[in-house]
């Protein structure tokens, strides 16, 4: 199984940035998944979930009505679209999937929000 983020980067309040976490290994289809943040010195906070179809999705109420998760299923892919970013959102974004073989982290990718 593999998860491999990208998209990070510098960005300034209330811009916007589109991360991507491109699966393989597993039946993508099949499975939730959720994209997760650590900032420094904080425990990793799930930030969105989105089911195997894409049919549902869940924020954490610091995110709702900013970031937008979404995935394709023919690309194996999960995005985390993020518009109005503020310093706060600063973390490390990690891709997640919980799979009946077990659970499953990608890399992580920098998200920096600074002026």
């Amino acid at each position: 199984v593999q998860l491999v983020e990208s998209g990070g980067g510098l960005v300034q309040p209330g811009g916007s940035l589109r991360l991507s976490c491109a699966a393989s290994g597993f039946t993508f289809s099949r499975y939730a998944m959720r994209w997760y943040r650590q900032a420094p010195g904080k425990e990793r906070e799930l930030v969105a979930a989105v089911t195997s179809g894409g049919g549902s999705r869940n924020y954490a109420d610091s995110v709702k009505g900013r970031f937008t998760i979404s995935r394709d299923n023919a690309k194996n892919t999960v995005y985390l679209q993020m518009r109005s970013l503020k310093p706060e959102d600063t973390a490390v974004y990690y891709c997640n999937a919980a799979t009946s073989r077990g659970d499953y982290w990608g890399q992580g990718t920098q998200v920096t929000v600074s002026s």
